[in-house]
């Protein structure tokens, strides 16, 4: 190699050597993201955790959506051409006012889509020139060939039609598939219950090669369809609730051909399930499912007429978050995902422009984020020259430490109301003592707001300020809520019969037992904490670490005394947060989500009312007196909401995080043109340092290699000579 063709080299640009993605993705219009959890389920009956509906979200259309940039959130539809009729009836099917509640036996919702939607193509819905089904009924050889959808050489598609919600909602019944919201949905839904006994039956009546059990065989008193476009769903009173979870992905359509297609016995032997490979008539669809690696998203050729919404909140115009109103969606046409396990690859990728956006994890804090003398969090200037840009939001989410209240020491299970007196000023004492404010700063890098009950912000229910107070464990001093000294921790200690952390019955010191999920070191120091917040009154706290499975049975049983719990919301109402304290839905006996056990006489009455009420002044004053008593009664530590943090790259746009609405990833836009020069400034390799250094290398070998070559000649020359 000539010493010029290697200046040249030098001083010419290179590629970038470190892109993980091809090049042919590069050239396209595609959102990179990560994924930490491979998803267990994309079956839209049995998916539920947040790991699921990041994809289930983008692929399947329920018939209502949450509108993107409105708050507090707002149902709109996504298929249905309005928002449901409803109509209320009495026991003898009449009709009668929303606002007859005691006479209200029946709610029925008329639901009607948007006629000319289509699925995404798949081969469930292909046929021959014969108007035969081409894949219906396949061989073992032909499915030994397959290993995904694309596999296929032919697919099809078809309209979208109201059976198709119809059978999906039967599908919360089927004996084969085990919906976390069955429970629920058959104390509503009329019929469901005994349709799920009459499948059960029918099921075991089938041969176990023929896994197809074809619900619409089977009628569900419940569920009506009226014609191609309309369909009824009839519940038992009046649940307004309900129209939120017509918004989820249960309640998404799932047409017959797919749930046959995917129960022929040679696919489900090689993974070909609605589970792996969903179908459905969203702005995308899965391509490529590798959860130990990556899943792609491409945006669905068949996606129905869909715009960006024109309105929103009074700041989104200045935030550029309107530029793109009315253009047709989705804005992006591939998204993919890898998988990343670890933190510090993850954040190290994103840093080099490699993925859009990325969460912030304790080790990378301060690096990302800076805190200016007013307290507002902003990006460190490093983050500021690289455009990167701090997105924000108080999560739906609550956590919070639970009292079993069937416990005699911390909860109602003394004997006498004396016994149940001081334990309720035992857990006031508790919860003054352990200070929130702390925690947050310390393990949350101050990502979190304190809870003062158990609705989160931004849930229709919820009070900020002084009216949302909780003055069981504030005061409200200079315009803001302040922790009560310690010492008023220690005199209602001292009412609960523990002086200093002492019975005074007894002589013996106060412990208490804490139980937890089995922890890693890094979590050490969040429970030596804790046990501080509790010697402040002088009360041993006993940790009992257990593995998940353990702890669970714990709760199911009763036998935890003070546990650890979170809640994320399902949907934007306080009824979500308030039933985990309703009496009924406690976990033992009942198996419900009151892991706490409490019940209370009072609290369970005004639920009752509560939830079936329209939101309006009568029902706000209903929630505050719940959470009234729950401040009182304190069963639960409040604990925190937490707040999300995300960074974004500049090129990432069009985006307002939330974690409600899950269908958004159709609003985001890419700028690919900036990502590619930024990855390029970014991670081209210095390599001129390295020539030159090889050059001068090569220069100041020269005059050894021509003196070796001269003595190689001389030595050569006597040789001759001597041997002449």
């Amino acid at each position: 190699m000539s010493i010029s063709y290697l200046l040249l080299l030098a001083s010419c640009e290179l590629n970038v050597w470190n892109n993980p993605y091809s090049e042919k993705d590069a050239q396209e219009n595609v959102l990179y993201s990560v994924f930490s959890e491979r998803p267990k389920h994309l079956d839209p009956v049995q998916s539920y955790s947040s790991s699921e509906i990041q994809f289930t979200a983008q692929i399947y259309e329920p018939p209502l959506q949450y509108h993107y940039l409105k708050r507090p959130f707002t149902l709109i539809p996504a298929t249905a051409t309005e928002l449901p009729m409803i109509q209320y009836l009495d026991k003898n099917e009449n009709l009668v006012s929303g606002e007859s509640v005691d006479e209200i036996a029946y709610s029925v919702y008329q639901i009607t889509i948007v006629p000319g939607i289509l699925y995404q193509p798949h081969p469930a819905f292909a046929k021959d020139e014969n108007d035969q089904w081409l894949y219906h009924q396949l061989s073992e050889q032909e499915t030994a060939k397959v290993s995904k959808p694309s596999d296929f050489s032919r697919t099809g598609t078809r309209e979208l039609v109201a059976e198709d919600y119809v059978y999906q909602i039967k599908r919360l019944a089927h004996p084969r598939l085990h919906s976390p919201i069955f429970e629920l949905m058959a104390d509503y839904i009329i019929g469901l219950r005994e349709y799920a006994a009459l499948l059960k039956q029918v099921d075991s009546q089938t041969t176990r090669d023929h896994y197809f059990l074809d619900l619409r065989k089977h009628s569900l008193d419940g569920l009506e369809v009226i014609d191609n476009y309309t369909y009824r769903i009839k519940i038992k009173g009046k649940y307004p609730q309900f129209s939120y979870w017509l918004g989820m992905p249960f309640f998404a359509p799932i047409p017959w051909e797919v749930d046959l297609f995917y129960s022929q016995p040679g696919l489900i032997k090689k993974n070909l399930t609605l589970d792996w490979f969903p179908v459905g008539t969203g702005p995308y669809m899965l391509t490529e499912n590798d959860p130990n690696l990556r899943m792609v998203l491409e945006k669905n050729p068949n996606f129905h007429e869909e715009r960006y919404p024109v309105d929103g909140m009074p700041e989104d115009e200045e935030k550029g978050l309107l530029i793109d109103a009315n253009k047709k969606l989705p804005l992006i046409d591939k998204v993919i995902f890898t998988r990343e396990k670890e933190n510090i690859p993850r954040w190290n990728k994103f840093l080099q422009g490699y993925y859009d956006f990325a969460g912030i994890g304790s080790d990378s804090f301060d690096q990302a984020i800076q805190l200016t003398g007013y307290g507002e969090t902003i990006v460190t200037q490093e983050m500021a020259e690289q455009g990167i840009r701090l997105e924000t939001t108080v999560a739906a989410s609550t956590y919070y430490m639970g009292f079993n209240m069937l416990n005699p020491i911390v909860g109602d299970g003394g004997d006498s109301a004396k016994e149940r007196e001081a334990a309720r000023k035992l857990r006031q004492a508790i919860s003054i003592a352990v200070d929130y404010e702390e925690f947050i700063s310390i393990f949350a890098n101050g990502r979190g707001l304190v809870a003062h009950g158990p609705i989160a912000p931004g849930i229709i229910g919820y009070r900020d300020g002084k009216g949302g107070m909780n003055p069981i464990v504030y005061d409200w001093i200079d315009g803001q809520a302040k922790r009560k000294s310690i010492e008023a921790a220690k005199k209602l200690l001292e009412e609960a019969g523990y002086p200093n952390g002492i019975n005074q019955e007894t002589g013996s010191p106060l412990v208490l037992y804490y139980d937890v999920t089995a922890r890693g070191a890094d979590d050490k120091s969040k429970l030596d904490w804790m046990r501080k917040q509790f010697q402040k009154l002088n009360i041993q706290l006993v940790v009992r670490s257990t593995d998940y499975n353990r702890f669970q049975d714990k709760i199911r049983k009763g036998n935890a005394q003070i546990f650890e719990w979170g809640w994320n919301a399902d949907y934007p109402d306080a009824e979500n947060f308030l039933f985990l304290l309703y009496g009924p839905q406690r976990k033992v006996g009942n198996s419900g989500e009151n892991a706490a056990n409490y019940d209370n006489v009072e609290y369970n009455q005004l639920f009752e009312r509560m939830k079936n009420m329209d939101n309006n002044p009568e029902r706000q004053l209903l929630i505050d007196r719940m959470v009234e008593i729950l401040r009182y009664d304190a069963p639960w530590l409040w604990g925190y909401h937490p707040k999300d943090f995300g960074l974004y790259h500049a090129w990432y746009q069009n985006v307002k995080p939330n974690r409600i609405s899950n269908n958004t990833l159709k609003y985001f836009k890419i700028d690919g043109d900036m990502r590619q020069d930024k990855q390029k400034e970014w991670n081209t390799p210095v390599v001129g340092p390295i020539l030159v250094f090889f050059v001068l290398l090569i220069v100041g070998s020269i005059p050894a290699i021509i003196a070796f070559r001269r003595r190689e000649k001389s030595t050569a020359i006597l040789s001759n000579r001597y041997e002449a």
